[in-house]
């Protein structure tokens, strides 16, 4: 099934990096300053790939229509931006699984629904991402997934047909833009997937229970 791929593109959050102890820490640090008692990391992760939406809906069961949701989210943006390396990592293996697409002569890449404003001072903080050959953010293109112009976006930057290339995520709106790029999809088993997810139902072409699964499907 993927004998034709000639790249591989990847989610940000969940995927590749462990950002949820940084998520969590910006929105339990608004807690804090307010008097309120911390809450744990255990209640934050599960929700660290709706960013912003999730992190307040843990911290302070607040959803987007509330009156103060754009006032809060900017404050919940101001702690990440200060503080979003301190306990972000690669996942184990992503950094072996990068180095082997590479030996197989595998150009990767990134699109993430992730602002730029903190897509790229991540990426540049961080050496794994020195070799990628795309990074597209959330705000690059007009429309973030699961619309798929973010997938032909890095399939041109790529300069590849979109149906050579595979995408992994680890939420099903991963799984609805590549294949509505006309991508091979992988969902990654190991990702936050969200609330009561059941990626069964994501419609992916495959899955992954561990980063460097992905190379033994590469074959």
């Amino acid at each position: 099934m993927l004998q034709h791929i000639r790249a591989v593109l990847f989610d940000l959050d969940g995927t590749l990096i462990d950002s949820a102890p940084d998520l969590g820490a910006a929105a339990d640090k608004m807690r804090i300053d307010r008097g309120l008692s911390s809450l744990p990391y255990e209640l934050y992760r599960p929700l660290a790939g709706a960013g912003a939406r999730g992190m307040l809906k843990v911290a302070f069961d607040m959803t987007p229509e509330h009156t103060d949701f754009l006032a809060m989210r900017e404050e919940f943006f101001a702690n990440y931006e200060a503080a979003m390396t301190v306990r972000t990592y690669a996942f184990d293996g992503v950094s072996d699984l990068i180095a082997g697409l590479q030996n197989r002569g595998l150009p990767w890449g990134v699109v993430t629904n992730k602002m730029a404003r903190f897509t790229d001072p991540l990426t540049q903080a961080m050496p794994l991402f020195a070799s990628a050959a795309a990074i597209v953010s959330g705000d690059t293109t007009p429309h973030p997934k699961p619309h798929p112009e973010p997938m032909f976006e890095a399939a041109r930057r790529l300069g590849l047909p979109p149906e050579v290339c595979l995408y992994v995520g680890d939420d099903e709106r991963d799984i609805v833009a590549g294949r509505a790029a006309g991508m091979r999809t992988v969902a990654a088993n190991y990702g936050y997937l969200g609330e009561k997810a059941d990626i069964s139902c994501w419609g992916a072409d495959l899955k992954i229970d561990s980063p460097l699964q992905l190379l033994q499907l590469l074959g």
